[in-house]
């Protein structure tokens, strides 16, 4: 077994250890496509991964809106409570430090890796969730001030 595999597979068992269940299935996929030769996946996977998994969790995240169960009164009354208020500036900083984000690992692929294993790191260890790569790019282009 070669060391990419053996990573995964380790990846997988902190996502079980953790009760991460998007991490274990994601790393079992990835596995599964390596041990099957189905490696043709991979740039195709490389492309436009980020950009499905982006659309399914905006529709996960507008459901209540496209249900009926988030009225259009709600959304308006959001517009006059100070929380709201600051829910939406706060939403509109990650979305910048997102764009920043991708743009970063576009231009700068070594330190995809590194955000990449801190992510899945902090996805496992810490339940979170595996949003970060984007938004922990856009904060470290601040840092290091690439744009």
């Amino acid at each position: 077994m070669d060391i990419t595999s053996l990573i995964l597979l380790g990846m997988a068992g902190l996502g079980i250890i953790s009760n991460n269940t998007p991490v274990s299935v994601a790393m079992i996929i990835l596995l599964l496509l390596r041990v099957t030769r189905f490696t043709s996946a991979f740039p195709w996977l490389e492309k436009y991964g980020l950009t499905i998994g982006i659309i399914i969790l905006t529709i996960g995240v507008m459901s209540p809106l496209a249900s009926g169960s988030m009225s259009l009164s709600t959304i308006t009354k959001s517009f006059l409570h100070w929380q709201s208020l600051l829910a939406i500036a706060i939403g509109m900083l990650v979305a910048y430090l997102g764009g920043r984000g991708a743009t970063l690992m576009g231009s700068n692929p070594t330190i995809v890796a590194g955000l990449l294993v801190g992510t899945v790191l902090g996805v496992a260890l810490f339940r979170g969730v595996p949003v970060g790569p984007l938004i922990a790019a856009g904060i470290l282009s601040l840092l290091i001030g690439k744009s």
